[in-house]
């Protein structure tokens, strides 16, 4: 484990980057700036590292790394990685035949609201068709979700959002909130001064919104819904290990 202040002022491009993905999740933070402001020295080397990185999990310096290639405006790379990752650089699952390819797609290029529109889609479809024709779900469906999907679209949030979002880090927050939901609602950038947000002008789509801004889930029938989200064992399991 790394201590002390990173000092990458003077690193090589490749030191810089091996820093960063062997650093805490905090440590990674500082030094996305630095990276940013270096991506055109650190493009070649991005591939080769995602090569080495495991897709299998929700290291978020793999997703950061993506979104680096596809935000630099440099057709070769993009190109090349879309041709090795067609269906996105994360391996996802499900039990239910579904193609997360849409969601990941919108994640790696930062469109979150579209994000969050298909996130509350896939909830509707693993819910059943009663769910999907009524146009939201009943928090007595959720337990009935497979696991793998669940574990798949928290994955995809928690991969391409710095660690920022996703149901486990709500579930996260929650705790660190004692569970108290009123506690936990101005912190999620849901609630201000007892008014809640506006969707969806009012919420932030950007990695500037408050950790576990995203993906949203509608409080005005009651907690119910997040509270079974949050506690289903895919989610719970997820919660106790994500780290700040």
């Amino acid at each position: 484990m790394l201590s002390g202040p990173p000092l990458t002022g003077t690193l090589p491009a490749d030191q810089l980057l091996d820093r960063f993905l062997s650093g805490t999740s905090r440590q990674r933070r500082s030094l996305v700036d630095q990276l940013q402001r270096r991506r055109q020295e650190l493009l070649p080397l991005l591939i080769g590292r995602l090569e080495n990185l495991d897709c299998n999990g929700d290291d978020w310096g793999g997703g950061f790394l993506v979104q680096m290639l596809l935000n630099a405006g440099a057709e070769p790379f993009e190109a090349t990685l879309l041709r090795r990752y067609p269906a996105g650089w994360l391996t996802t699952g499900s039990e239910a035949g579904i193609d997360f390819g849409p969601l990941q797609n919108h994640l790696m290029r930062q469109t979150y609201q579209e994000a969050d529109r298909l996130t509350s889609h896939y909830l509707r479809q693993l819910a059943g068709p009663a769910a999907e024709q009524r146009g939201y779900v009943y928090y007595s469906e959720v337990a009935a979700m497979p696991a793998l999907d669940l574990d798949s679209i928290d994955r995809l949030w928690v991969c391409y959002s710095q660690g920022r979002f996703g149901f486990s880090i709500q579930a996260r927050l929650l705790s660190l909130c004692q569970g108290r939901w009123e506690q936990l609602w101005p912190r999620l950038g849901w609630k201000q001064d007892g008014v809640w947000t506006r969707y969806p002008q009012a919420f932030t789509w950007s990695l500037e919104a408050p950790d576990g801004h995203m993906p949203l889930i509608n409080q005005l029938r009651g907690v119910r819904l997040m509270d079974a989200l949050l506690n289903h064992p895919a989610i719970r399991s997820r919660g106790k290990a994500a780290t700040g």
